[in-house]
């Protein structure tokens, strides 16, 4: 916080990892300048309804629970909008706005003295037509000579990442700690940290100039008698850098289980890194992945001859004006995938009986090897083309777990979002964060064997994994700043399309597979009834998939 009050110091940058405090910080910039400082601030959050929830959860509860701040906070009067949820007055001259980076008027109408913007790699790449975010709301601090900003949050993609290009323009501060054995002062790595094969909760540190055994224990000693030291030099920007392994919320043993679990999916492996230890994902060189390489590794198995293994169902539909293309896939622990069927329905899709062949085929039953039956338990559709017909087919099937999806091309985006009420009957749409969920399916198919590996099955020909190879992702630069983007390289990608649906599907189920498996093992799982679940009146608890189901 010394930074904050040091009148050289312009920019403060933070790279950071999960479970470091982050919002305290956050919420003491702007305690401190409401109370010793009055000025007016700016908070800026990814989108509007992160400033919204950063409002209502944190900085309410600071307000509240502060009696110097609580008294200066202006009484709201019904007929007086000057503290609402996004924009607070004070007394003393303090005004507090909160602000989405998606909203360009938001960002640019108002001049400030303290920036403050969290989660800065979450941000969008430009907002509509007027720039980058970020330098938008920078140009509203200029007018204030001992203007601050403030910079927070965790890294991304090695090359793309705002916050690793704004540390690295900084002093590039670290904070180093005591060997409580030696006393030799060392920044914390993960690669320090030992345990015994497959056993993470012997988890240790050592010392990386002596080897000293460090316990847990020792970690509050270390942190109290440790030091930020600047690696670089620059007159106006103060950075820091603090991972998990310095938190007092979490420990080595817990990180190391966390390890062990990312290590068997690579998009898990890529949050690691950049939300436990804060640093930058540096993906592998892009390749063209060949699709005469895929076509050796089916499987002799079919819709009827499912690997036992498999415990879950989902099927993504994509609309064109002649068919609607469907891909089944089945999914057990950790993601591990298996393409069961490619089915092309065809007819005009703006008229009923294409949609007439959907409903029967998404009640189609298929089996594994023991002739367990599966039904799908998840279907996405693709709003994209013919929305109107996809939202009167998806009205009223929330029962069957049938929704609407929109994809989303733009990187960083989750694979499924929070959902939407769209449409005169107001049904259910799904974004879909389409590149992210490329970038899941295309590292699977870099993996032959062993977790999260893609399996396809033996009636897939040439023509699928033509299309499911059809893209490739690039690098190019908009207003200025460093992108990735999927271009197609084939002329058909439905292939490719309908499997990232069946993948937005599983993960807005969300099932516990454990559950799901165990229920199994004891003999009391049964597959949900399509035309009971249809009567379902209630929607789906995400959160208690493998209970919802009818066992």
């Amino acid at each position: 916080m010394d930074v904050f009050t040091d009148p050289k110091i312009e920019r403060i940058v933070w790279q950071k990892s999960a479970q470091v405090g982050a919002t305290e910080i956050l919420n003491n910039v702007v305690g401190y300048y409401v109370h010793m400082q009055p000025s007016p601030i700016l908070v800026m959050q990814p989108t509007l309804q992160m400033a919204q929830a950063y409002s209502k959860e944190k900085l309410a509860n600071m307000l509240r629970d502060t009696p110097v701040l609580k008294a200066r906070l202006n009484e709201s009067k019904s007929k007086d909008s000057s503290n609402t949820v996004l924009s607070k007055k004070f007394l003393g001259g303090t005004t507090l706005n909160m602000v989405g980076s998606n909203s360009a008027a938001s960002v640019a109408s108002r001049a400030v003295r303290i920036l403050c913007i969290d989660e800065v790699d979450r941000m969008e790449a430009s907002v509509g037509s007027e720039g980058d975010p970020v330098l938008l709301a920078s140009k509203r601090t200029q007018t204030f000579f001992n203007r601050k900003i403030y910079l927070c949050s965790t890294p991304t993609v090695k090359g793309l990442s705002r916050i690793e290009a704004a540390f690295e323009e900084s002093d590039k501060r670290y904070y180093y700690v005591p060997c409580p054995e030696c006393g030799h002062m060392q920044t914390l790595k993960w690669s320090n940290v030992i345990w015994e094969d497959n056993q993470p909760e012997t988890a240790i540190y050592t010392c990386e100039e002596n080897g000293c055994v460090i316990e847990e224990s020792k970690k509050h000693k270390m942190l109290k008698n440790g030091e930020w030291r600047a690696t670089a030099e620059t007159k106006k920007t103060a950075g820091f850098h603090l991972n998990e392994l310095y938190s007092v919320f979490s420990t080595w043993a817990s990180m190391a289980e966390n390890f062990l679990e990312s290590k068997k999916q690579p998009e898990m492996l890529k949050t690691f890194i950049n939300t436990s230890l804060g640093e930058t994902w540096q993906p592998e060189p892009e390749e063209a992945v060949e699709a005469e390489g895929l076509l050796s590794r089916r499987e002799s198995y079919d819709g009827q001859s499912i690997p036992d293994e498999a415990l879950v169902l989902t099927c993504g539909v994509d609309v064109q004006k002649d068919r609607l293309e469907c891909q089944v896939v089945a999914f057990s622990h950790n993601y591990e995938m298996w393409v069961v069927e490619y089915k092309i329905l065809y007819g005009s899709t703006g008229q009923q009986d294409v949609w007439g062949q959907l409903d029967r085929y998404l009640m189609t039953k298929f089996k594994t090897l023991a002739g367990r039956a599966m039904n799908i338990a998840c279907t996405t559709i693709d709003s994209g083309f013919q929305t109107q017909m996809v939202y009167a087919f998806t009205k009223n099937k929330k029962g069957r777990r049938i929704f609407a999806i929109k994809g989303q091309s733009q990187s960083g985006k989750t694979v499924v979002g929070k959902p939407t009420k769209v449409g005169k009957e107001s049904n259910t749409l799904y974004p879909v964060g389409s590149d992210t969920a490329k970038e899941v399916i295309y590292s699977r198919l870099a993996i032959e064997y062993g977790y999260s590996t893609l399996h396809f099955a033996s009636e897939l020909d040439e023509d699928y994994f033509k299309q499911l190879t059809a893209e490739q992702r690039f690098v190019k630069f908009v207003k200025g700043r460093k992108t990735l983007y999927w271009k197609q390289i084939r002329e058909r990608n439905e292939a490719l399309d309908t499997i990232c649906y069946a993948l937005a599907a599983a993960y807005i189920l969300n099932p516990n597979f454990d559950v799901i498996e165990q229920r199994l093992l004891t003999g009391n799982a049964q597959e949900p009834d399509p035309n009971r679940v249809a009567k379902a009146k209630k929607g789906i608890n995400r959160k208690n998939f493998a209970t919802s189901w009818k066992y």
